[in-house]
């Protein structure tokens, strides 16, 4: 559901159920999609991410895995770029590395997959600024990647709006608890270059 007026962002936040649940809620927020991103190959489906995944742990593979996503479509009109980011940020914890919650794993990894040069400074400036909140509270360091999209394959159909459709179904995604200082962390010059 792209269209002139709409912009696009995907976010690897863990398990793609919950990130697409509470992306969607936010106003300005036009559609949002559980997919796959960041792998070396176009892989078509989530049995295939999973046995890749294995195949990486066991040392019987070297390829990139994809990342479980949610592609987010939105109206800049109505929600910013960094109101976005923010929403990213506090919704999962960013200093996991390969897991969030129960889920571990490569394709459960933290990142933006930006498709501007704009979304990229905006994502590097707000780890910046985020990483100065969890410091000073004494968090470790975000592993988040922040990398062009590429590869994105949507997720089967019954991945779409699951928690939606299953209300009770499991959500692994937990914060750090520390806001995003989105007062503080201004809009940095915009670098045109890829």
């Amino acid at each position: 559901m792209n269209s002139p007026a709409y912009d696009s962002i995907v976010f690897g936040m863990g398990c793609f159920w919950g990130a697409e649940k509470r992306m969607a809620a936010l106003e300005g927020v036009i559609d949002t999609e559980s997919g796959y991103a960041g792998g070396d190959d176009l892989l078509t489906d989530y049995h295939q991410v999973l046995d890749l995944e294995k195949h990486l742990r066991s040392g019987l593979a070297e390829k990139r895995n994809h990342a479980e996503v949610v592609k987010v479509v939105y109206d800049p009109k109505k929600v910013s770029l960094m109101a976005l980011l923010a929403q990213f940020w506090e919704n999962h914890n960013p200093t996991q590395g390969d897991r969030q919650g129960n889920d571990i794993g490569s394709n459960y990894r933290s990142a933006i997959y930006y498709q501007t040069a704009q979304q990229r400074n905006l994502a590097e400036h707000s780890l910046d600024c985020y990483q100065q909140a969890l410091s000073a509270a004494g968090w470790s360091k975000i592993t988040t990647e922040i990398l062009p999209l590429r590869n994105y394959n949507r997720a089967e159909e019954y991945h779409q709006d699951y928690l939606q459709k299953h209300p009770g179904g499991y959500c692994g995604l937990g914060g750090t608890g520390i806001a995003f200082p989105i007062e503080t962390c201004t809009v940095v010059q915009v670098n045109e270059s890829p």
